[in-house]
């Protein structure tokens, strides 16, 4: 029989939570469990996830705790605090359940006092620790504007050591929200200690590169005193560090000048430094590791809503190094979601760059990604979809109205999650603008349907954009499609929809009736159905509205109304001007002095429709708006500045005076 020999597999989670709970193991056993436990979860999730579950974290904190109150054998115990506070930080390292239960534990205040313990490697396990916790989003927010927290925070970068400097960087990059903060932070002299890091260890320079780029985030007050002292010194180093051979670094220093330059029209706006952020970061999108996950991020804020940057980047064939890079496929969710965001970004406003996407044949790849087992991709796939279908001439060829695309997006209308339901729908808004040879396909999928039923959502994100894109799905369509659309709806579902509690959903729904009034006379029957009820929903808002949004698309309605026939014309007076009320009179004349130019110019053209010459009953409504004032008003914008307003008045007057000067 063979002699047995000694296991070289780690012990069971069960006999090493076992081991560290018993108060028969020795601290030298502990000491040991401690380090196999350390061993087995690095960078392994289903470890991470199995000790959790067993509750090897409070046994963890209590070991570190009893070793940090020990007041004989500190050599020995302080071996102990090491791997108990390097356990720690493994079980926070990337998962927010891990986080969560080192913080239930209790383990963030003995933490913080490893800090100020006397022994460099002690703080070195404290110091890791803490900036594994600060990574994650469930940790609790530092509040910087509590004076002892400030003091504390400038004590940690005041320090030489590399992983304490790097903790009060990390609290930065994770608690600066606010622009308080960040003017808080910059008043305190942090930016100067962080700029002081950056020739540092790699340690120190990427943390406080992170953290600079937070401070100056969105904020040109303190951006501008970040570049005005001593000559743009500080600036420069940033800068300097764009030739770093660590691609992070170069990613960092990339992150920081991006959001110095978003801050202001007149900062880094030299064309070398422009091309030499695009260059850098063409380059770390191919990087392996995490620098390639977070570069088309960085790329995205370069260029987002910015035609200048997008048209470089287009010239540099970033397009086509993104699309190479998604056909790529089998990476992490976050490396996707970014370079879908980065695509979208770059075809929001070029046609070029749609024109390249679409040649380059991705859109499968990006349906694909519609089915993602991650929200953020899910939702990153329906911007990109939103962005690229804003091209008229492929809306027009109805490259996006088929099958492929509209199905998977309908099919995330159809699910629980309100977020996807918003990016589809934003992604849907655009997809069926044009036009009415294809949309029968959205119909076929089920999207109507689902457009109604988020309509009647209790979410008025959610609604407001389900309004949206039936709105755009009534926009020039026959009348078949709009009787589909009305049918589905019911007058009734329209009616409550013009009356919302939002103002954003009364104006979608508003401009939804005014695009279904639109075209043959046929049309404009609809608001008529059911007793009047949608038209008469439309004056109540525009006697009761103050939103000037609500009252342009209301009167834009009742001007497609009033373009029908005598009996729709004089429904509309009846709305404007009817017989009843002192004040109700008068609200023509109210949107003829309105600030707003669209509200004056959607008045104005009623009246236009209102008195066409050749109705038969328009002498009657022209005395009428004589007597109600509107036509004193009216001379008195014949030079209005606004170039709209002022032609069509002069059209309206030209008609009027037909009729001859009724105050006569």
């Amino acid at each position: 029989m063979p002699a047995s020999v000694a296991s070289n597999h780690p012990c069971r989670p069960e006999d090493l939570i076992g081991r560290l709970n018993s108060t028969q193991t020795p601290y030298e056993g502990k000491l040991k469990a401690l380090r196999d436990l350390k061993n087995q979860i690095i960078g392994n999730r289903t470890k991470k996830l199995a000790f959790l579950k067993l509750g090897a974290v409070p046994s963890v904190v209590a070991i570190l705790s009893s070793s940090y109150a020990a007041p004989d054998n500190r050599g020995f115990h302080e071996s102990v605090l090491i791997q108990s506070a390097a356990a720690i930080g493994s079980f926070a390292c990337g998962l927010d359940a891990g986080v969560k239960a080192v913080l239930d534990a209790g383990a963030f205040p003995i933490l913080l006092n490893l800090i100020s313990h006397l022994n460099e490697k002690v703080i070195d396990a404290g110091a890791r620790s803490l900036k594994m916790i600060y990574q994650s989003k469930v940790t609790p927010k530092y509040d910087f504007l509590q004076e002892k927290n400030m003091e504390f925070l400038l004590s940690l970068l005041n320090r030489e050591n590399e992983n304490v400097t790097s903790l009060g960087a990390s609290i930065i990059t994770h608690s600066c929200w606010t622009t308080l903060e960040q003017k808080a932070l910059s008043e305190a002299g942090v930016i100067k200690r962080l700029v002081g890091h950056l020739g540092g260890t790699l340690i120190q320079r990427d943390a406080c590169l992170e953290a600079l780029a937070t401070v100056i985030k969105d904020n040109p007050e303190v951006a501008s005193r970040f570049i005005g002292p001593e000559n743009g010194r500080e600036l420069n180093v940033v800068i300097e560090l764009l030739k770093d051979k660590c691609p992070r670094t170069r990613l960092l220093a990339c992150m920081c000048l991006i959001n110095i330059r978003n801050t202001s029209v007149s900062y880094l706006q030299d064309s070398g430094i422009k091309n030499k952020l695009v260059s850098i970061l063409l380059e770390l999108l191919d990087d392996p590791g995490q620098v390639g996950d977070e570069a088309p991020f960085v790329m995205s804020n370069l260029t987002s809503a910015k035609e200048d940057m997008q048209k470089l980047a287009f010239d540099a064939n970033v397009v086509e190094k993104l699309c190479e890079n998604l056909k790529k496929g089998s990476f992490q969710a976050k490396r996707l979601e970014g370079i879908l965001i980065a695509l979208a970004d770059l075809c929001s406003k070029l046609e070029c760059c749609r024109a390249r996407v679409l040649h380059l044949e991705v859109i499968n790849y990006v349906t694909e990604a519609l089915a993602h087992e991650s929200a953020e991709v899910r939702a990153a796939a329906c911007i990109f979809l939103k962005n690229i279908s804003r091209s008229v001439k492929n809306l027009s060829a109805g490259v996006f109205m088929n099958e492929t695309i509209v199905l998977p997006l309908v099919q995330l209308l159809g699910g629980s999650c309100t977020s996807d339901q918003i990016a589809a729908l934003g992604a849907i808004s655009n997809v069926v603008v044009d036009f009415m040879a294809h949309k029968s396909v959205f119909m076929q999928c089920g999207g109507l349907k689902q457009l109604v039923h988020l309509s009647k959502s209790i979410d008025s994100a959610t609604r407001v954009n389900a309004v949206w894109a039936l709105k755009n799905l009534a926009f020039l369509v026959n009348n078949r499609c709009k009787e589909e659309i009305l049918l589905e709806l019911s007058t009734s579902t329209l009616t409550s929809l013009i009356c919302d509690r939002e103002a954003s959903v009364q104006e979608q729904a508003l401009a939804l009736v005014c695009n279904l009034v639109d075209g043959t006379l046929n049309s404009i029957d609809y608001v008529f159905e059911d007793g009047g009820h949608v038209l008469h929903a439309i004056g109540r808002q525009l006697h009761s509205n103050v939103k000037a949004e609500v009252l342009i698309q209301g009167m834009y309605t009742l001007s497609n109304v009033a373009s029908g026939e005598e009996h729709h014309k004089e429904a509309v007076m009846k709305q404007l001007l009817p017989q009843s009320g002192n004040d109700a009179e008068t609200i023509l004349v109210k949107f003829l002095q309105s600030g707003s130019n669209q509200l004056r110019t959607a008045a104005v053209w009623a009246i236009v429709n209102l008195t066409f010459p050749s109705s038969p009953g328009a002498c009657g409504r022209v005395t009428k708006l004589w007597n109600a004032g509107v036509v004193s008003q009216l001379k008195n914008m014949v030079n209005d500045p606004c170039l709209d307003v002022k032609l069509q008045t002069r059209t309206a007057l030209r008609q009027l005076m037909m009729f001859g000067d009724a105050s006569t």
